[in-house]
């Protein structure tokens, strides 16, 4: 075998192969959960529906228990985005824009603490929560989700607000606006897209956590989606696999709507050509 022959194998071929074989491992289980959603007998094998039909995702959405908790679920997502886009916002801004001492030091610890696992925390937090009278309260666990997530929006807050030139502060503070203003009007909307970045972040990863609510939570009536997911499927003798699936088609589908609504934005965000243009 040639050399050019080789190269090409090893160098092209062989690394598309790879890639191939690592895509059709995830799409199998994608597209059985699609395929056993719409199926009338849908088993744990991949197959085509003989028996087509919508009632898997009637039968989930008739019941007041799924309802709920996607409503808890996606209502602890929305607050805690909130929550970190403003306080990362705060908190970033001082950090981008002021000389402080140990100002160095306090960034290398917001950087490890977005390394550490949650599940090294978890022992200490519920025991917290106990003491003060937190465990099994939605807003409590917010409150910690929202403090899981700050060190990773402050890092990635910091560095959207460095790529905005500071002349543009500069020139609206010698025309009389305040810091508050300037950050509101100027600030804001340039980077808007790293906005949207840090809240996509937040929102996909506090409606896919299952640990944590699990964990701080009790109370089968307070359990989000995510838990009520593992929750539908332990609490069946023989599991009702198309009923299990278009759950979880139904549960993936707030975070597809938000990647594909601000996918523009996201791709903006990381590049922050938005700051370039102003």
């Amino acid at each position: 075998m040639s050399m050019k022959w080789r190269r090409r194998i090893f160098g092209t071929m062989l690394p598309y192969l790879i890639l191939t074989v690592i895509g059709i491992c995830f799409l199998l289980p994608l597209l059985w959960v699609i395929l056993a959603s719409v199926n009338g007998s849908a088993s744990e094998v991949l197959e085509i529906p003989k028996n087509f039909t919508l009632g898997n995702y009637a039968g989930v959405l008739q019941s007041r228990v799924n309802l709920q908790s996607f409503a808890i679920g996606l209502g602890m997502s929305v607050i805690q985005t909130l929550f970190v886009v403003v306080f990362a916002g705060m908190c970033a801004y001082p950090l981008s824009r002021y000389q402080m001492k140990n100002k160095r030091l306090f960034l290398y610890s917001v950087l490890f603490m977005t390394a550490l696992p949650i599940t090294a925390l978890m022992v200490p937090v519920y025991q917290l929560f106990i003491t003060i009278n937190l465990y099994d309260n939605i807003f409590g666990v917010i409150l910690f989700l929202t403090a899981s997530a700050l060190p990773y929006g402050i890092w990635m807050m910091k560095n959207f607000i460095d790529a905005i030139p500071i002349e543009i502060e500069e020139a609206a503070w010698v025309d009389g606006a305040s810091t508050f203003t300037t950050i509101r009007k100027i600030i804001a909307p340039v980077m808007l897209p790293g906005i949207f970045t840090v809240a996509i972040f937040t929102f996909s990863g506090s409606w896919g956590n299952f640990f944590v609510p699990y964990i701080l939570i009790s109370t089968a009536d307070k359990y989000p989606a995510s838990v009520m997911l593992y929750q539908f499927f332990g609490n069946h003798g023989m599991i009702s696999y198309g009923s299990l699936a278009a759950y979880s088609v139904l549960y993936a589908t707030p975070s597809i709507l938000l990647y594909a609504i601000s996918q523009k934005y996201m791709s903006k965000g990381f590049s922050m050509q938005g700051a370039a243009k102003g």
